[in-house]
């Protein structure tokens, strides 16, 4: 060895005098070092752990000692003591200040030491900020992370076109390597205990006769074996929760990418492709929840074959069969993107450990069985044919679980899909009076959804109890076999080790169940996944094929526009197998179009003629398709290009951020910006001014203030080329009339070609300098710069332009802006959701624990923990009868023991035990149904039953989360944790007492270890509780961002703002890596600290047991064996104890939204009489109101009686208290005064039977998901004539009589929202459902110019003649003329009435606000003459 020795020295000086070779040499050293201590521990050490052999080179006395000791530090204890040195990923580019993970010592990082200063940070603070923890490291930054694997897995990276597994497996190469090498030692040292309790009590058994090794050494080894088993174990979980961590943040960033590569689609609901009718309402419907570009854009494109050669672009839904390739085509893209990054991601990580189902199962299986036929002869293979022949029976059960779980999904679906659209629509359910009828649907739905959860739960109960059985029979047969056949003792090493080996072959059963069913689930979700990266379709400029696409070269510089170019939603529409309704549709644009340059372009047409079409057609978002060689299509880039979708999009930032949008900022053009777009006065009414958060899709803004946002945001922009598509319509025509002699005519436009797509050419018109009207057949009708000839080209655009110049000449009398333009300042409304700190309250956990024990909680409480305890008790004994009847052997010859006695007794223990458990936790299940059922439905009602004012402080996407997210946690997760925590705990208590009672003295060391064990847990959730929190935190806004990209997709692509949206997604994925990485360390942290204790007292206690007790073989296995289990049973406790307090931070969340302002409930006193109300009279005296307990008055003391029938029009300046005063005739304000409706009070009546008797039609109606019958009557009160009779006598079917087959019909389906429908066509549904409702009174909140003349017209038509004449009609108004043939009109102004009489009695008042008004007006005249008119008719 002295050769050796210098040998190390000379590399030592080598080491440290050459320093590019430093680093190679010292660990070259160490293995020499290291390689000549295993040499001395084999030569010298082994033979002290033996009785028959001495050290080798124990002649060398006292020195030999001190070389150990020397070698021992220099090989040993230095290497895994000293820190690493930082190697940054880029030299260039390294860390400031590295992560403690790259640069603590080996030892550190085997035991998580490096964590101490997380863990007691927060342990002394009350909540671990994100900015507390350690950095990220660089290896972790997603940065890095896409430029190593994206290469591998982007097919537009470079990447092969294959399987993502093999992508994902690829990039992981050097992971899963790891991973396998850990498993093989997690094999090998799980018989650690096994083999070291065997040893032990056979060399008990035997007094030590024919024993080779000492006993010092089992013990030793009890202590050693298992700590390599937990080492290899946390390091395979250290490696793969950061592959996991990887992974999320990989799929996440690619789905991302790609999706900004591919061309959109849409549904409605079901199948159906929606095909919108008479509003060119857009292609650029950027809105996630519902629809894109392809089904709200089939209304502005032409039909290139029908089945009658006419055009139907105004074609309505209509029901049809659906072929596979439609189906294929109407799929939900963006929800299948968002799902994505969600479900499937989930199951893809969920499914990481398929290595221990494919390598450590079958190796376990076989090392067990190779163990337990050393131990017990060839009965062991009994055993394995018991397992293989009973095997098919948790298979047929985990195909019935799969079953059931398909359906239940379902109806948690259909649960999710009521919620999410009550919630949606909550306001018009409050104002119709239907929250007893909608709880009582949901209800309903929960119901059946719990049905198949209680079928799942038996199910996965019976799978959990066969399991549990299958290795109980093996161990049964093994013995019997063993004993009865083989004449063999079973004494109590081979009891004790073989159940060892029994309990590890039942986690293998466990195993090979429950994960087979999440490989499949990862399957397939990484299926979808390949699916969407290589088989959806891409835009134009990202495809291979190139045929139809005609190179940029043969487009002369400069020009921009079209020639004979055909432009189609997708690369495979035009097959021409459609149904009519369903055709393929395709604009086409004829010879030459160019736009003129630096100047204005007004692109202009009738409804659904394919304006907003051009615009996308232009921005590359439709399929080009080459009509002949000259074909071509040019949208200069280079000088930059924006665009305002129709529907505006806008960014969960501040205003500010909106609007610059990435560009620097400059004071001076940004104020221009504002002043321009109109935005002075709401950014004066937000308290925070431009720096107020939009929210989630805008929450705290209008439409208008959106619209202008958008427009500011491309007016901002340094392009020069600018697309705006109707960003006029969501704009009263005072803010239009601004918008155009402002901006348009403004400074910051001057040089810069806009292309504008409106429908208000009236007040457009004198702007632009070149017009291109579209025909209503698609095609390019005339391009000049003269707007009179342009109207001539269509019957239908000259009605439009005539509408718009009456409205243009009613500018002065429009006396309100839209309420989607009305400024409120919100900002300060919509709190940000805090972060829970510290434990779980009390209050929380009673609200489940209450559900749980139901009526007779104490009943409940003591019949389920009894049984748990008889449970865990019979349990135990079986455990001690096995040894007692193994200790027989030691006192009785074999023929004395009564083995058939032995084993019917053991069976009958398993069945007691067996139908305890089922029976506990059957009764447990029932229970926590219960609770899952009481919490839910308090939830809802309570949403129900709130204030308007708290629907207007909480934004939608909460609701919906409490209703879904967190039930979905009462339901499964707080369930299950509760239940495995008080089994735990049952069984921590049983065993630490067992052993207690075997041997007095250990209840020291055992408190000892359960108070370092408690203090140690204690440690631990104080930051993991935290971490966990940040966690949740961190992911919401990385998919908020995913989520709002995609529904703005189209925008970020017209900005080429791609680039820096992949930037912000890096940064937000980074900001999830480092706390997740965080988490799951932490986990690691308190597993090795607990694993390390269970270790040591098994250690001590075999100590113990051996040397210093006097308790028998089989009492020693039995001690032994329970403290083996403890230890474990102690990691579980404060896992599971942690899982808990997480997940109850969902019964936090219902908590609080339960404690919420609620209306007055309804009483037995408060319910109407049968016939009630006979009649629409209204009187109203002294009503004043105010939204809230502390806030101002807004209605002062309005007294007024309204006669059965009459028609009354309100009007006011903006802010007047009309949109109150409708509120509060429904009480969904807080009001004072009393209103008679019908004779009676209606603050005696409850809410529900008010407001289901009166019926308010809002500006922008809302509608359900689902067909039209569904709309008209969502409770099914009505047969189909009368909703038939309904929407005729609105005017439905003699609007599209044109249409033909492709009408509205009752089984029409629609989009969520009504997004499929013009307004015009909500505006018709709402008034045949308020017709099927036949209410006495009707709240009409008039219309915007938004809607059509045509429709407009069908409307009024109906109000004046289709309703009965005892209906009440109270119309706010928008326009004079609307409402000048009302009975009376009322003025209102700040909250008072100022005059309220008949209109010719108005007008006749010389000082009065309504004459004003008219005589102001540009159509005096006809506003006196209807006045006139109404009142000689009312005279006959």
């Amino acid at each position: 060895m002295t050769t050796t020795f210098f040998y190390s020295s000379i590399a030592a000086t080598v080491s440290l005098t050459v320093k590019i070779w430093s680093k190679s040499t010292t660990r070259y050293n160490i293995i020499v070092l290291l390689s000549a201590f295993g040499v001395y521990v084999y030569r010298d050490l082994w033979p002290l752990a033996t009785f028959t052999e001495q050290p080798m080179d124990l002649s060398e006395g006292n020195v030999l000692w001190i070389k150990l000791a020397i070698l021992t530090v220099t090989s040993v204890i230095i290497p895994l003591f000293i820190p690493r040195p930082y190697v940054p990923v880029d030299p260039k580019n390294s860390m400031p200040e590295p992560n403690p993970e790259q640069t603590c010592s080996l030892f550190s990082l085997m035991v998580y030491t490096y964590l101490d200063p997380v863990i007691m940070l927060g342990y002394r603070v009350p909540h671990l900020r994100f900015d507390q923890l350690p950095p990220l490291s660089d290896t972790d930054y997603s940065q890095y992370l896409t430029s190593k694997a994206f290469p591998h897995m982007d097919p537009y990276g470079g990447a092969k076109r294959r399987h993502l597994f093999f992508s994902l497996m690829r990039v992981f190469r050097k992971e899963y390597s790891i991973l396998a090498l850990t498993i093989i030692g997690q094999c090998v040292f799980a018989f650690a205990s096994p083999i070291g309790i065997n040893r032990l009590l056979t060399y008990i058994e035997t007094k030590g006769a024919g024993t080779i090794v000492r006993p010092w050494f089992w013990i030793f080894w009890l202590f050693a074996g298992p700590f390599a088993r937990v080492l290899c174990f946390e390091w395979y979980y250290y490696i793969a929760t950061r592959t996991l961590v990887h992974t999320e943040g990989l799929l996440t960033q690619l789905v991302f990418e790609h999706s900004l590569r591919i061309r959109l689609k849409a549904e409605t609901s079901d199948d159906e492709k929606a095909v919108p009718s008479d509003q060119d309402k857009g292609s650029a419907n950027e809105h996630s929840q519902v629809s894109t570009a392809v089904s709200r854009e089939t209304s502005t494109v032409t039909v290139k074959a029908s089945s009658k050669g006419k055009a139907t672009s105004d074609a309505l839904p209509k029901t049809s069969e659906t072929t596979a390739a439609e189906k294929k085509g109407a799929d939900n893209l963006i929800g299948k993107i968002n799902n994505m990054v969600t479900t499937d991601l989930t199951n893809i990580v969920d499914s990481k450990d398929f290595l221990l189902l494919v390598l450590f199962v079958p190796m376990q299986t076989t090392l067990c069985m190779v163990f337990l036929y050393q131990v017990l002869g060839w009965s062991a293979f009994v055993g394995l044919g018991t397992i293989v022949c009973l095997f098919p029976v948790p298979g047929f059960i985990a195909r019935k679980v799969q079953e059931v779980q398909r359906t239940r999904m379902k109806k948690t679906d259909a649960r999710v899909q009521d919620v999410t659209e009550a919630v949606n629509v909550l306001r018009m359910i409050k104002l119709f009076g239907w929250e007893e009828k909608m709880s009582a649907r949901l209800e309903e739905r929960r119901d059946d959804e719990l049905m198949w959860l209680w079928k799942l739960k038996v199910l996965q109960a019976l799978n959990g109890i066969i399991n549990f059985i299958i290795p109980m029979l093996t161990m049964l047969a093994t013995y019997a076999t063993y004993t009865v056949v083989m004449k063999q003792q079973l004494n109590a090493s081979k009891i004790f080790s073989s159940m060892a080996v029994f309990s590890i072959l039942r986690m293998q059963l466990f195993r090979i169940t429950w994960q087979m069913t999440q490989m499949v689930q990862g399957k397939v979700s990484l299926d979808r996944l390949t699916d969407f990266l290589q088989n959806t379709e891409l835009l134009d400029s990202f495809t291979n094929s190139t045929a139809e696409i005609v190179p940029i070269s043969n487009v002369q510089d400069g020009k921009f526009g079209f020639k004979n170019a055909a432009f189609s939603w997708s690369a495979e529409s035009s097959n021409g197998s459609s149904t009519p309704s369903r055709r393929s549709f395709t604009l086409y644009v004829k010879d030459e179009l160019l736009f003129k340059r630096s100047c204005i372009n007004l692109i202009i047409g009738p409804t659904g003629s394919g304006k907003t079409s051009m615009l996308m057609a232009l921005l590359g978002e439709m399929h080009f398709i080459r009509s002949d060689s000259n074909s071509w299509f040019n949208l200069p880039r280079h000088g930059g290009v924006a665009y305002a979708a129709q529907e505006s999009w806008v960014q969960n930032e501040t205003i500010r951020e909106n609007i610059l949008f990435g560009s620097p900022f400059d004071e001076t053009r940004y104020k221009k910006v504002i002043k321009q777009c109109a935005l002075e006065r709401d950014l004066e009414l937000f308290e925070t001014g431009d720096h107020t958060d939009v929210g989630e899709r805008g929450l705290t803004l209008s439409g208008g203030q959106k619209a202008r946002i958008s427009l500011a945001r491309a007016i901002y922009s340094f392009a020069g080329i600018i697309l705006l598509d109707d960003v006029l319509s969501a704009l009263d025509v005072h803010t239009s009339s601004w918008i155009i002699d402002n901006c348009f005519r403004g400074d910051l436009v001057k040089g810069r070609t806009i292309l504008l797509v409106t429908h208000n050419v009236a007040l457009a018109s004198p702007i632009a300098q070149f017009i291109v009207t579209i025909g209503q057949d698609g095609s390019v009708r005339s391009q000049d710069a003269n707007i009179e000839s342009a109207p001539g080209e269509h019957s239908l655009l000259a009605s439009e332009l005539h509408h718009d110049e009456e409205v243009m000449r009613l500018a002065k009398e429009e006396i309100l802006q839209s309420t989607t333009n009305e400024p409120k300042a919100q900002n300060q409304l919509i709190m940000a959701e805090e972060i829970a700190q510290g434990h779980v309250t009390w209050k929380s956990m009673k609200l489940f624990l209450s559900g749980l024990g139901g009526s007779y909680p104490v009943f409940f409480f003591c019949v389920w923990i009894t049984g748990c305890l008889f449970e865990d008790w019979a349990n135990t004994f079986q455990v001690w009868f096995l040894g007692y009847w193994g200790s027989q052997y030691e006192t009785h010859e074999p023929s004395e023991v009564q083995v058939s006695f032995y084993l019917s007794t053991y069976s009958m223990i398993l069945a007691v035990t067996m139908v305890v458990y089922t029976g506990a936790y059957i009764f447990y299940i029932f229970g926590a149904l219960r609770a899952s059922k009481k919490i839910n439905s308090s939830l809802i009602n309570s949403i129900l039953t709130s204030t308007l004012r708290w629907l207007d402080e909480t934004p939608t996407a909460r609701i919906i989360a409490r209703c879904t997210q967190d039930i979905r946690a009462v339901d499964e997760p707080i369930a299950q944790a509760f239940v495995t925590l008080v089994e735990v705990a049952v069984s921590m208590v049983t065993r630490l007492l067992v052993v207690i009672l075997f041997t007095p003295v250990f209840v020291f060391p055992g408190v000892v270890v359960g108070a370092l064990g408690m203090y140690l847990g204690n440690l631990y959730l104080s930051g993991q509780l935290s971490v966990k929190r940040e966690m949740s935190n961190a992911r919401s806004p990385l998919l908020a961002h995913f989520s709002a990209a995609i529904a703005g997709i189209v925008s970020i692509r017209a900005y080429g703002a791609e680039l820096s949206f992949k930037n912000e997604s890096l940064k937000r994925i980074n900001h999830y890596i480092r706390v997740a990485r965080m988490s799951y360390n932490l986990n690691r942290w308190i597993g090795v600290r607990i694993d390390v204790l269970g270790s040591l007292l098994t250690a001590a206690l075999a100590s113990y047991l051996v040397y210093g007790g006097s308790v028998g073989a089989a009492n020693i296995g039995f001690s032994l064996n329970m403290i083996v289990e403890l230890s474990m049973i102690i990691l579980w406790g404060v896992r599971f104890f942690n899982e808990l307090e997480v997940q109850a931070n969902s019964l936090e969340r219902i908590q609080e939204y339960i404690d919420i302002d609620h209306e007055p409930p309804s009483t037995e006193s408060g319910k109407p009489p049968a016939a009630w109300p006979t009649s629409g009279d209204l009187s109203v005296e002294r009503l004043s109101a105010r939204y809230s307990q502390n806030g101002p008055e807004i209605l002062h003391d309005l007294s007024f009686e309204i006669q059965s029938g009459e028609r009354i029009g309100v009007v006011g300046r903006t802010g007047s208290g009309k949109s109150s005063l409708t509120l509060a005739l429904l009480r969904c304000i807080l009001t004072e005064g009393t209103v008679y409706y019908d004779g009676i009070p209606t603050n005696t009546l409850n809410l529900d039977a008010l407001r289901s008797n009166i019926t308010i039609i809002p500006q922008r109606p809302e509608l359900l998901s689902g067909t039209l019958r569904r709309n008209l009557d969502p409770f099914e009160q009505n047969d189909d004539a009368t909703l038939n009779d309904a929407l005729r006598a609105a005017g439905l079917f003699s609007l599209q009589e044109e249409l033909e087959e492709a009408r509205l019909t009752l089984d029409s389906k629609v989009a969520s929202g009504g997004g499929n429908l013009s307004v015009g066509q909500r505006q018709i549904i709402a008034l045949a459902r308020a017709i099927v409702r036949q209410s006495k009174l009707l709240i009409l909140d008039e219309a915007t110019s938004a809607i059509d003349y045509k429709t407009d017209t069908v409307i009024q038509t109906t109000l004046r003649n289709q309703l009965g004449s005892d209906v009440t009609i109270i119309t706010v108004a928008h326009r004079l003329q609307s409402i000048m043939d009302a009975d009376k009109i009322m003025v209102l102004d700040d909250g008072r009435i100022v005059e309220f009489d008949s209109p010719q009695s108005l007008l006749r008042k010389e000082d009065g606000l309504l004459k004003a008004l008219v005589d102001g007006s540009g159509d005096k005249v006809a506003l006196y003459a209807m006045a006139e008119g109404r009142a000689s008719t009312s005279h006959q």
